[in-house]
């Protein structure tokens, strides 16, 4: 990772600290603490993919992946924490400032998460191919709406599937065999990822489309 890329991470990070604790000091309370443990979950895909980029072996890559695609969800996952923009008012706390703390974090973690995307979608480009790779992205997002809306309506956690392995594959079985039953689930998955796939093209267009000079 760039050096300005990692410098910008970490600014990101103290942004979003510092706006929360502003919210700290006017409210008196903490509410909103968890947002500090979203965020350390949304990174960790990042940090995953990093490592990724020193493996060569398909053998020791896999379970990277694994792991990988298991916590990714976590990073766009907190675009949806803006649900609880009225959760906490507060007469001291004014409601811009909520808008601002929450939209902080859900942007950096999807920024965190589409960084990471993007190296996985490198490495499997390098290895295999350029439509490997894309295939890969794209399904990782359209996966994605599924495992976020596990963890927003349903309450399930990226270590569930070590804890509770069966009780969670219930859910996702019983989805996956009954979709007219569970039209909410599919039209989120769908909606959502389709989102994040807007979201993760016009991220990357945006870089590599620059203005041309005079």
């Amino acid at each position: 990772m760039p050096r300005r890329v990692l410098l910008l991470n970490l600014l990101a990070c103290l942004w979003c600290c510092a706006v929360l604790s502003v919210r700290f000091n006017l409210a008196g309370h903490y509410h909103y603490v968890f947002m500090l443990w979203n965020l350390f979950l949304a990174a960790i895909p990042l940090g995953l993919s990093l490592g990724l980029g020193r493996i060569n072996r398909l053998a020791l890559a896999l379970p990277l992946l694994a792991l990988w695609l298991l916590f990714f969800p976590n990073a766009p996952y907190v675009l949806t924490d803006l649900i609880h923009l009225n959760a906490s008012r507060n007469r001291h706390v004014p409601q811009w400032l909520d808008l601002l703390m929450l939209l902080s974090f859900a942007l950096v973690s999807l920024w965190f998460g589409f960084q990471s995307l993007r190296l996985v979608q490198h490495w499997l480009a390098r290895r295999y191919s350029r439509v490997a790779g894309w295939s890969a992205a794209l399904g990782t997002l359209v996966l994605s709406g599924f495992g976020v809306y596990l963890g927003r309506f349903l309450r399930w956690n990226s270590w569930d599937i070590v804890q509770r392995p069966h009780l969670l594959l219930r859910d996702i079985v019983g989805r996956v065999l009954d979709p007219v039953q569970h039209a909410q689930t599919w039209g989120f998955t769908l909606g959502f990822g389709t989102l994040l796939i807007f979201g993760y093209l016009f991220w990357i267009s945006s870089a590599h489309d620059h203005p041309k000079r005079d």
